[in-house]
């Protein structure tokens, strides 16, 4: 029988940061488009951040890969995890309610459980998986607005934007176990965002025009916090994550990202919370216990009276 990837006290501690430098990007990328193109402030955000990491791994004097194949999926990794997931949902926020891209977002974590027990043995569907997942989804559902839910509609072009950005991030968290997972994490990262770079500054460039650098100081600061903090450094967590718990495991993430962004709002903008936000987060927290699975090991352990 092959062992079952799980998540470890330090990889929840990790996930929950990850979690939290993604929850704020809501709010950095809201603030950058009110003066930026939606191609031209996701190229912004990859290009950045691959400096930045490119930069470390020279400082640290880390091999670089140089073979074809591993240049090739750092190719792929760079479409599926960043340039057609960031455009298609940064597309997709400015038509849609915030509210319902959030929800749509949490769906991410659903993808990835079933798109990694498709490809590894390690990640197989069990019934504490998919009952974890699927409360983790109504409380985020509710703490956003179940109203937000039924605004969904199938044909909708915005919609279906945000959904596909989703499953492009599950497929992207098992090609990188795949295919990159024996690379350090910062090597993985910078390759990643090379390739995505390499495709959408000429693309930006080619939609929006020449990129406008006299921006105001707020919007360089969204950038520089979405680029930097919410890229670089956010990838960091996202491939040491992944190679000890596994691309279903890492996608959880996604299910704390939108409670998150809601008590940022709440604490940065003085957004009021409404009270169906903490029955919400009492959902996402027993979905994230099932998926620990350490309650149940107790239960089983405590002795009858």
């Amino acid at each position: 029988m092959v062992d079952q990837k799980t998540l470890s006290t330090r990889a929840w501690a990790e996930l929950l940061l990850l979690s939290v430098i993604w929850g704020g990007s809501f709010l950095s990328i809201r603030f950058a488009l009110d003066e930026v193109p939606v191609l031209t402030a996701v190229a912004h955000r990859v290009f950045w951040a691959m400096l930045v990491l490119w930069a470390y791994v020279l400082i640290r004097k880390m091999t670089v890969p140089r073979t074809a194949r591993i240049w090739t999926a750092f190719l792929v990794m760079g479409l599926l995890n960043n340039a057609i997931p960031f455009s298609l949902m940064a597309w997709g926020q400015l038509h849609i309610e915030t509210g319902l891209t959030s929800i749509l977002n949490a769906a991410t974590a659903i993808f990835g459980v079933i798109v990694a027990a498709a490809v590894f043995a390690d990640e197989r569907i069990t019934p504490r998986r998919i009952l974890g997942v699927v409360l983790g989804f109504l409380g985020v559902a509710t703490a956003i607005g179940l109203e937000n839910l039924a605004q969904f509609d199938i044909r909708s072009t915005a919609q279906l934007a945000v959904l596909a950005g989703t499953l492009s991030y599950a497929f992207a968290g098992a090609w990188a176990r795949k295919t990159l997972s024996d690379l350090a994490p910062q090597v993985a990262a910078a390759g990643m965002l090379t390739g995505s770079t390499l495709v959408l500054i000429p693309l930006s460039v080619f939609i929006d025009g020449p990129p406008d650098f006299s921006l105001s100081v707020k919007a360089w600061g969204a950038i520089g916090y979405y680029s930097i903090i919410a890229t670089a450094v956010a990838y960091l967590l996202y491939y040491r994550i992944l190679s000890v718990a596994g691309s279903g495991n890492l996608m959880i993430c996604t299910l704390l990202v939108a409670p998150i962004a809601i008590l940022l709002g709440a604490i940065v903008l003085g957004e009021e919370l409404q009270p169906q936000a903490y029955f919400g987060f009492a959902l996402l927290v027993a979905g994230l216990m099932v998926l620990d699975g350490r309650i149940f090991h107790l239960m089983r352990r405590r002795p009858l009276a």
